[in-house]
């Protein structure tokens, strides 16, 4: 009903055959598509111009309709995913908090889901992470670990080093007794290509500080992720 009256309203202010409301809803739809285009990041031509030289070197015809505009989904794409290149992880760890009520135990996220790409082939590495550390006087936000995750994720990498980074990140900024990742992930440059083995996970882990040093600590963090 509403919407009715709204649109009676409207008729009636209309002159000379002309329906302003009609105009306004073109021109308002206009914008919108204006907008969703605009948002769109440009590629530039000799990107786009690579990707083209890619489908013909796979053996694909890119002028065919269906690959008219893949260049540009493709590099818009691939700003996605690596756009943890243009991030610092360790801007999340900036805010802590010290008031945690005496709380000296281990924190722990579990199973955090991700997708990377491998540099080496550039296939998508998709997996999860569990990522612990034994505060020191202060926490952080547990969707700050997810973060900085996320961003090193969103590059090329191989998973030893991703691991690495995302351990050494918590450790120097949050400066707790103990850092301890785990990473487990399928690669698409083994799961679809070469030997060809899917359902195959590699699992990486680091320990630091009390983690690695302590064989009770590094036991109890390992049966909190599940692994023991």
């Amino acid at each position: 009903m509403n919407l009715i009256t709204l649109d009676f309203a409207a008729d009636q202010g209309t002159h000379d055959g002309c329906d302003h409301a009609a105009h306004d809803r073109v021109a308002h739809d206009n914008a919108v598509r204006h907008h969703a285009s605009a948002a769109k990041p440009p590629v530039p031509e000799q990107v786009q111009e690579a990707i083209r030289t890619l489908l013909r070197f796979a053996g694909e015809d890119p002028s065919r309709e269906g690959l008219i505009d893949t260049p540009a989904r493709v590099g818009r794409a691939w700003l996605e995913y690596c756009q943890g290149y243009r991030e610092d992880p360790s801007v999340h760890l900036t805010r802590t908090f010290e008031e945690v009520g005496g709380y000296d135990e281990i924190v722990l996220l579990r199973d955090i889901p991700f997708q990377s790409h491998c540099e080496h082939h550039m296939a998508p590495i998709t997996g999860k992470a569990s990522i612990a550390y034994l505060p020191h006087n202060r926490v952080v936000g547990i969707s700050k670990l997810a973060r900085v995750l996320h961003g090193y994720a969103r590059r090329l990498q191989v998973q030893e080093r991703l691991t690495a980074q995302v351990a050494q990140c918590i450790w120097d900024h949050l400066q707790p007794q103990g850092v301890a990742v785990v990473i487990e992930a399928q690669h698409g440059c083994m799961t679809a290509r070469g030997v060809c083995t899917p359902g195959v996970g590699m699992v990486t882990s680091r320990m630091l500080g009390c983690f690695l040093n302590d064989a009770s600590s590094r036991r109890e963090v390992m049966s909190l992720m599940g692994r023991s």
